[in-house]
């Protein structure tokens, strides 16, 4: 039904707005690609990182509407538009004491994975450099994941050039814990489409 896909599409992008806002941006920590850039565009232009994460991710999102199909699209919209507006809120109304910033990167990227695997479930990219992976790897005929490897490394490392090499080590772990989170999501998904199979009725 429409509309139980669009509350998972507002309540996965609810949560991944929470894990940015909350525990990861206040340490600079990109979240991926797009949370590079939006971590260098507030601290070279004094952007908003709510403003500075929906211009990277509508500026992408305006080139791949193609690829993505109209649907998609339009849940890729919303999924960034209330991801941005969460990562607003939160930076402004929530405040966890600091306790220590590998700490909050490791609660961070487990919240963060459950919100994107979350959109993912329901066939709705969470925008950033892996909608321009995608398009890459399509030109060029190769498997998304090498390109995002690159450019979301570039972005890492020129984020830590410009802040703190220490970015780069939880940049990355920060990946690693959340895609683990995301595949774990996926592979709940598979294993529940499994077992309504096996409960439809068979013709005989």
């Amino acid at each position: 039904m429409i509309w139980r896909k669009y509350c998972f599409i507002i309540a996965g992008a609810i949560i991944q707005g929470f894990a940015m806002g909350v525990f990861l941006f206040p340490h600079s920590i990109p979240s991926g690609g797009a949370g590079g850039i939006t971590v260098l565009l507030n601290h070279w232009f004094n952007i908003p990182m709510s403003i500075g994460l929906w211009i990277v991710n509508a500026s992408m999102l305006m080139v791949a509407v193609h690829y993505l199909g109209t649907e998609s699209a339009l849940g890729t919209l919303i999924g960034i538009t209330i991801t941005s507006l969460s990562v607003n809120f939160f930076e402004e109304n929530v405040y966890i004491p600091y306790i220590n910033s590998w700490f909050d990167l490791f609660i961070g990227s487990l919240i963060l994975g459950i919100g994107v695997g979350t959109l993912l479930r329901e066939g709705v990219s969470q925008g950033g450099i892996g909608i321009l992976a995608l398009i890459i790897s399509r030109s060029r005929g190769i498997a998304p994941g090498k390109p995002l490897f690159w450019i979301n490394g570039f972005i890492f490392v020129l984020t830590a050039y410009v802040i703190n090499w220490q970015i780069v080590i939880q940049a990355v772990i920060c990946q690693w814990l959340s895609t683990r989170v995301v595949d774990l999501i996926y592979e709940l998904r598979i294993r529940n489409t499994l077992i309504a199979l096996k409960l439809l009725p068979r013709k005989k």
